[in-house]
């Protein structure tokens, strides 16, 4: 059975693919990034792996051409779908501190980026996950996507597109076991993760326990494959707790 993971070029996607590869190494890895060639820089040919070029902030659907749907068929489907793409800040944006940060080119993106293309990537990708076994379907979320637990505010877009992503989880967990049981959707908060996405953030992040994308790797694989038809619709942390939405 196949495992896709989307966002491979990322810290957290890298260490995953990595892992699967090492774990299960007859089974296909399909990475999904907006530049492969870049990805096959960092992290070799290692068999079994397959790179796809995706970009998770175009509203283009994914084309799950010839190739691509023999691969699948190939394998026996999709056995794990996921989502590793997220934005916080690039050269373009940065979290905000206060309300006048707030722009609409920055809301739009990290909506597109953090909720909308896991919804389109479920849509291209869901008539592979029929079969006998279970589907595992987890999307790379955040704790500071909770909207009960936000005590702090500030950082509006990236809480916001982490919570929008939540709820497009919650909706996935009712509607895919109607069409594609057994199924497991699940949002995860992969734990705070030595990667570019923290750089910035290494002073304030000196009092919290940060991993090395190989640790948060081996803890979300963990929890992924522990998963089982009756987690559906869960918020999970990395370390198997539940975390309120």
């Amino acid at each position: 059975m196949a495992t896709i993971i989307a966002g491979i070029s990322g810290a957290i996607g890298q260490a995953l693919a990595l892992k699967y590869l090492d774990e299960f190494p007859g089974q296909p890895v399909i990475g999904l990034c907006r530049n492969p060639a870049k990805a096959t820089e960092a992290m070799g040919n290692p068999p079994g792996l397959h790179l796809r070029p995706w970009d998770a902030e175009s509203a283009v659907p994914l084309e799950v051409d010839d190739e691509l749907a023999q691969t699948l068929v190939d394998s026996g489907g999709i056995h794990r779908l996921i989502y590793a793409a997220g934005l916080l800040h690039d050269d373009r944006m940065f979290p905000e501190k206060r309300l006048e940060d707030l722009t609409a080119d920055n809301l739009a993106r990290a909506f597109q980026v953090n909720c909308v293309g896991f919804g389109l990537l479920v849509q291209a990708l869901s008539p592979w996950f029929r079969g006998a076994q279970l589907t595992r379907v987890a999307a790379i979320s955040a704790k500071v996507g909770s909207i009960s637990d936000n005590h702090l505010g500030g950082w509006y877009a990236y809480r916001c597109s982490k919570a929008a992503l939540n709820m497009l989880v919650k909706n996935l967990s009712v509607e895919l076991p109607r069409r594609y049981r057994p199924v497991a959707c699940v949002a995860l908060h992969p734990g705070t993760t030595r990667s570019g996405l923290s750089e910035p953030f290494s002073q304030s992040l000196a009092s919290l326990a940060v991993h090395e994308p190989e640790g948060t790797a081996d803890n979300l694989f963990r929890v992924i494959e522990a998963l089982q038809e009756h987690d559906n619709g869960r918020f999970i942390s990395w370390d198997g707790s539940d975390l309120p939405w």
